[in-house]
C-alpha cells in the first residue's frame, strides 16, 4: 500500500512538473533591480526613468502583466514637480503604459493626487501622459531618460510623507 501510494505521488509530481515549470517562466523576478527594472521599463517602450533608483526587488507576472516594485521605504523624487513613491508600487505593464497604477503620487496645488496612468502612446511625439484622475499631463519624454535619486524627505528636508516634519500639511487623495 504504501509503495502504491509512494508511486501515484511521483507519478503526479511528474505530471506538474511542466506546469510549475511554465510557470515559472512566465514571472519575472529580480532582488538586484536597481538597473533592470529600468531596462525592463524601455523594453516595453517606457522611459527608463520613471521609477526611481532606489528599487530594491520586482516581480511581473508576464501573461497577466502585474508588475510589483519594492523600493525600501516610502520617498520623494524631482521631476516637473514632486513624486511620491509608497514603498510598494503596483501597475499592470503594457506595452507603452503602466495601466491600474497604485503606489505612486503627484504633488499638485499643495494636494497629493494619485497618478492612475502612465503613457507614451506616441513615441515620436516625445510626450508622455499622466493620468492623475482630475487631468491629464503631458510632458517631455526627456524628463524621464536617467532614473531621479529619490530621498525620504520633500526636497531632501527628511520628511516621512506628506504633513511631516516642518513643512505644511498636504492633503492627499
Amino acid at each position: 500500500m504504501a509503495n502504491s501510494l509512494l508511486l501515484g505521488f511521483l507519478g503526479l509530481a511528474a505530471l506538474l512538473l511542466p506546469f510549475g515549470a511554465v510557470a515559472a517562466a512566465s514571472s519575472v523576478s529580480s532582488s538586484s533591480a536597481a538597473s533592470s527594472i529600468h531596462d525592463l521599463l524601455r523594453s516595453y517602450g517606457l522611459p527608463g526613468g520613471l521609477l526611481p533608483r532606489e528599487v530594491d526587488s520586482y516581480t511581473l507576472d508576464r501573461p497577466s502583466g502585474q508588475l510589483q516594485v519594492r523600493l525600501g521605504r516610502p520617498c520623494y523624487a524631482r521631476f516637473d514637480g514632486m513624486v511620491l513613491f509608497d514603498s510598494v508600487v503596483r501597475a499592470n505593464l503594457t506595452y507603452g503604459g503602466l495601466r491600474a497604477l497604485v503606489g505612486v503620487s503627484q504633488e499638485e496645488l499643495f494636494l497629493w493626487l494619485p497618478v492612475r496612468e502612465i503613457l507614451v502612446s506616441d513615441p515620436s511625439s516625445g510626450l508622455i501622459l499622466f493620468d492623475i484622475g482630475l487631468a491629464h499631463k503631458q510632458l517631455s519624454l526627456s524628463l524621464f531618460e536617467s532614473p531621479p535619486d529619490c530621498s525620504t524627505g520633500e526636497e531632501g528636508e527628511g520628511l516621512s510623507g506628506p504633513g511631516g516634519g516642518d513643512q505644511p500639511l498636504k492633503m492627499r487623495f
